[in-house]
């Protein structure tokens, strides 16, 4: 099936949007039954996020993701962490814990007893 991009009317707003052919295809791909009935603007306010209007096009005022700069337990290496680490638990670098990660054993299945 092929989509084509589509105008909607906002249910709030009454102003018009535009409902893509990409997002149309994620809303068959999720098995969603039904058009989105609010544009972009309308849909954030509803969620409770302030929202900064632009000349071009309105964007969403995010927070900042924490980042710590941290040395890797292993092999002692800087890196950028996306949270703010526990004290007395260990440090990995991405690839560090990649290997860590592979390198895990897998549980044994568990097996029937027979009585």
């Amino acid at each position: 099936m092929e989509y084509v991009d589509r105008i909607l009317t906002c249910a709030d707003c009454n102003g018009e949007f535009i409902f893509s052919a990409g997002e149309q295809l994620f809303f068959f791909d999720k098995q969603f039954r039904n058009d989105p009935r609010h544009c972009k603007v309308c849909r954030l306010k509803r969620m409770g996020k302030r929202v900064q209007q632009g000349a071009a096009a309105p964007q969403v005022m995010s927070f900042r993701r924490t980042e710590t700069r941290a040395i890797c337990s292993k092999c002692n290496v800087e890196t950028i962490l996306p949270f703010k680490p526990t004290n007395g638990r260990p440090v990995l670098c991405r690839q560090c814990f990649q290997s860590q990660q592979s390198a895990a054993p897998t549980p044994p299945a568990e097996t029937e007893m027979h009585v």
